[in-house]
């Protein structure tokens, strides 16, 4: 069995003053170490929770921020639009007024050129009209007459006179 001797006595004391001295020297520190890592752990999870938590409040407010951007450049696209639509409706309307300018001038050109070939066709006519006039009367009248009867036509046309010219 056990034979309870002096080494054996021995043996428990140096085991005693191990434990003693392991607690002092060992245990201590190590639970103190485990406590502060303990501690860190516990901290470093509030940490991350707070992180996440302002992660999220950041992400919330990136959103609301994209959103308005997204509002403000249809808005922006929007506005262009209606620019666009404006200044094409301004040119179009700037192209018709041209249009209708050039007419007009088109229309009066057409006028004049109208009153003058009416002016030449009458000049021609009288010419024509004095040619197969004097023909006709050179036949009936002799030379005299006939120069009678023009001097009497321009002297005619002379007392004839509209404003300051003559017919």
């Amino acid at each position: 069995m056990i034979d309870i001797n002096a080494t054996l006595i021995a043996q428990m004391l140096n085991f005693l003053i191990l434990v003693v001295l392991l607690r002092a020297v060992a245990y201590k520190p190590i639970v103190k170490m485990l406590k502060e890592r303990e501690d860190n752990i516990a901290n470093n999870l509030k940490q991350a929770e707070d992180d996440k938590a302002e992660a999220k409040k950041a992400l919330e407010q990136y959103q609301a921020q994209l959103a308005d951007a997204r509002v403000q450049a249809q808005e922006i696209m929007d506005k262009a639009e209606k620019r666009a639509r404006d200044e094409k409706a301004a040119k179009l309307q700037e192209t018709n007024q041209e249009i209708a300018q050039m007419k007009e001038a088109a229309q009066q050109e057409i006028q004049r050129e109208q009153a003058r070939a009416v002016e030449k066709l009458k000049g021609d006519m009288v010419t024509l009209s004095l040619a197969a006039a004097q023909k006709i009367v050179s036949k009936n009248i002799d030379v005299a007459e006939n120069e009678a009867l023009i001097s009497e036509f321009i002297d005619q046309l002379d007392k004839n006179k509209i404003g300051d010219l003559p017919c």
